[in-house]
């Protein structure tokens, strides 16, 4: 089964919040499998704004380059995935750029990396490892 992080999951990780250890064994488990997580540009680009915009163009930099060297493939969001998280932002309440998240895991029948309770509006339709206790 295919592993989806989100914009919160990878957040967790890189400022190790609790539940860090949890990605980190999976970005572990993924390397010694030569395999990759999954992500979508839009939930990158989530995690770029938000650093830029708390810590500064250097730390975003420092923090590009970190993700670049973990087991991540990042899926563009093409027609399909933005139609797809277009149906889901239609009757969901979620913030945009977590639909694509879980778009992604339904697109590759995947399970969601993630402690972001707004997901809660889908797990009856996604599969979700929660990173913490909700």
């Amino acid at each position: 089964m295919k592993l989806i992080l989100d914009a919160h999951g990878l957040m967790v990780f890189l400022e190790k919040e609790p539940g860090y250890e949890k990605i980190e064994s999976l970005f572990t488990s993924a390397v010694e499998k030569d395999d990759y997580l999954l992500i979508t540009s839009v939930n990158l680009g989530e995690v770029f704004y938000i650093i830029l915009r708390e810590c500064g163009e250097e730390k975003a930099q420092e923090v590009e380059e970190i993700v670049q060297n973990l087991p991540l493939e990042v899926i563009d969001a093409d027609w399909n995935l933005t139609r797809e998280a277009a149906k889901l932002k239609a009757f969901k309440k979620m913030s945009y750029a977590d639909c694509f998240a879980a778009a992604l895991a339904i697109m590759h029948m995947g399970e969601l990396i993630t402690g972001d309770p707004e997901f809660k509006a889908v797990e009856n339709q996604i599969k979700i490892l929660w990173i913490n206790s909700i």
